[in-house]
């Protein structure tokens, strides 16, 4: 066993990994050695490439991510004979996980995951060799090196929010490494937590304030790339997960050793939220900001103000990366995976629905999530019908941007803020874009029975639920006769997100200030609301909500829920604050999707139903990983 575990690390060492596009595709064919990866300067740059081609494929699709698959924002189909995606992650909500073949596993790299140990190695290769190539220079040397410290950083911080304590993996083991050496032990949360602070801060002075040669460099780190990634990674240690969690209070390694801390320490906070101004001073003096002003393609005529608004907000997301003032940082590769969030609108796209199977499907708690066009929850504004929101009701002229005048809808689709127009495709509802640019003529969706042009045809070319990711859709986009994709960057980090950080680490540490208010303000704005204290005080039933640090808190955390919604970071979230418990308590409903009339197709049913326990809140480790290494211990629970 000894022996084969040090032919697989160098196996490991020598390996370069897959590419991804534009400049990380250069990766040598049958790399031999280590010299021969380092001989020079150019071939040195290719390794560096390899280190974050980790990270892009760890991104590239939602359907990897356990903060997109296991928050309940998105469900998937999983009775299909045949799936176009890997559907591990959308399993594990319906309790699949297991020790045997752990899913979404980025420990070993099985069941959809990506080995991330790996992917350290990776970076601690680089490390240990950066001095040989003779013809780098020295600020290319020093930028090297903190490009892969932050890379290795980032990959511990996203093993730390899945297992939480994990082995700490400073320098490669050489293959005469005992096996004692070999058998690596955890190291506590708070020793995890610091050694990656430690990589963050030697890492970030020497990264570039901004990418001068976008063509040739974007999706390289940059300095408010790097300090945004650290504030979001020390609010994860501070929140209710890892920070004075009871149930872990008994998780002890082999030696007795505590591997949660013991108590809760707000100084946690603090830190998080020095973090978080550091980096939005960063971000700002940098020129990022939110992105505000839409700007039409050619050829697009008629917008009201209100289809402007939902576009702004759609545009934050799908805008191109060179020209979106707010993306901080983003996959280099373009996202794939509209065809899975785009209706079938035209009757030609019904007729090659092939392409478009638009399989991704939102339940209706989370569309339920949106506020009302007063900027409050829908069951707490007193202007709003919230018992009777399932109610038929018509399109009519006043809404004639958000529905389709003369249709039949319901009450719930009515009166909703910009984000929910801008964010979720509903029967009845606008589609703008998708070829005709006339905001006067734009399409709807018709998505009642199987008649229906968007409705149900089969099982495999159906939406469970009757409601479409529209935010996740490029409004450029065409389906028609085929797809023509226009293409954007999905984000890891924008400044809608760093912004609703800082005001969430502003009330953990001083309460409901003016200042953490106006962080969020500044969100809402973008989508067309009111402020948080006039919009709770004219039109909520409970007014004085903003004014308490409790208050103030749950609406931090559903602000984050409907501005980052599909963004893969909700299920991160959910975690963090151990409310996905919660959230996963009720079963996931959408409406009667094969009836062709309103009155029977506006019946909720359920279409999954979760299973979610405590020891769901960190992964477990396979049953391989622990008799090859003896010296690790299983999370609690499992």
């Amino acid at each position: 066993m000894k022996f084969k575990y040090r032919i697989l690390c160098l196996l490991a060492v020598m390996f370069v990994g897959s590419s991804c596009k534009k400049y990380l595709d250069v990766v040598p064919p049958n790399v031999g050695t280590i010299d021969y990866a380092f001989r020079s300067r150019n071939e040195a740059e290719n390794y560096l490439f390899t280190c974050y081609s980790v990270l892009q494929q760890q991104l590239t699709d939602l359907n990897r991510s356990p903060g997109n698959t296991t928050s309940s924002e998105l469900i998937f189909p999983l009775n299909l004979q045949s799936n176009p995606i890997d559907i591990t992650g959308y399993s594990l909500i319906t309790g699949t996980q297991n020790t045997g073949n752990p899913g979404l596993d980025f420990w070993d790299g099985t069941g959809n995951g990506i080995a991330l140990f790996q992917a350290i190695r990776k970076c601690n290769t680089m490390l240990e060799n950066i001095d040989k190539p003779l013809d780098l220079t020295a600020p290319e040397k020093k930028r090297w090196i903190a490009e892969t410290k932050f890379l290795k950083a980032y990959y511990n911080y996203y093993l730390f929010r899945m297992y939480g304590p994990i082995p700490i993996i400073d320098k490669n083991l050489p293959v005469e490494a005992s096996t004692a050496d070999v058998k690596v032990k955890r190291a506590s949360v708070d020793e995890v937590v610091s050694y990656i602070t430690g990589l963050m801060d030697q890492a970030i002075p020497d990264l570039p304030l901004t990418i001068e040669n976008p063509a040739k460099e974007l999706g390289r780190l940059t300095k408010p790339a790097a300090m945004s990634i650290k504030a979001e990674f020390l609010m994860t240690a501070a929140s209710p997960l890892f920070n004075g969690n009871s149930d872990y209070t008994n998780f002890k390694d082999k030696t007795g050793k505590a591997l949660f801390p013991p108590a809760y320490d707000p100084n946690k906070w603090q830190k998080a939220l020095d973090a978080c101004k550091a980096a939005v001073e960063t971000c700002e003096s940098a020129g990022l900001h939110l992105n505000t002003n839409f700007v039409p393609a050619p050829g697009v005529t008629n917008l009201s103000d209100s289809l402007k608004q939902v576009l702004t907000f759609q545009n934050a997301i799908t805008e191109k990366w060179d020209t979106n003032p707010e993306l901080i940082y983003g996959l280099n590769n373009d996202w794939h995976g509209q065809e899975y969030c785009i209706p079938r609108l035209t009757e030609k796209a019904n007729q090659n629905d092939g392409q478009n199977p638009a399989y991704f499907a939102v339940p209706i708690s989370t569309t339920e999530l949106f506020y009302t066009n007063k900027g409050v929850p829908i069951d707490e504004d007193k202007t709003w019908d919230y018992a009777d929101r399932n109610q038929l009701r018509t399109g009519d002229k006043a809404n004639f941007y958000y529905i389709e005048q003369g249709y039949q809808t319901i009450k719930a689709h009515f009166d909703r803020e910009p984000r929910f127009y801008g964010s979720i495709g509903f029967d009845g509802g606008i589609w703008f874009g998708d070829g005709i640019l006339d905001g006067n003529n734009a399409h709807f969706v018709a998505a009642r029975g199987v008649t229906a042009v968007a409705g149900p045809k089969n099982p495999q070319k159906s939406n469970i639920t009757g409601y479409w990711p529209k935010k996740l859709a490029n409004y450029l986009t065409v389906y028609d006769d085929g797809f023509n994709w226009v293409t954007y960057t999905m984000p890891v980090m924008r400044m809608g997100n760093l912004y609703l950080l800082y005001a969430e680490a502003i009330n953990e540490v001083n309460g409901p200030t003016a200042e953490a208010i106006s962080y969020i303000d500044r969100v809402r704005a973008r989508a067309g609301l009111d402020g948080v204290v006039s919009s709770w005080l004219n039109y909520s039933k409970n007014p004085s909500k903003p004014a308490s640090k409790e208050g103030l808190r749950a609406i931090i955390h559903r602000e984050r829920r409907i501005e980052l919604c599909f963004e893969g970071q909700s299920g991160w979230d959910l975690r963090r604050w151990k409310e996905l418990q919660d959230v996963l308590s009720t079963p996931l409903r959408g409406w009667s999707i094969n009836e062709g009339q309103a009155v029977n197709y506006y019946r909720a049913r359920n279409v999954e139903i979760p299973v979610f326990n405590t020891r769901d809140y960190l992964w477990p480790l396979s049953n391989t990983a622990i008799v090859v290494n003896d010296n690790l211990v299983q999370n609690p629970y499992w």
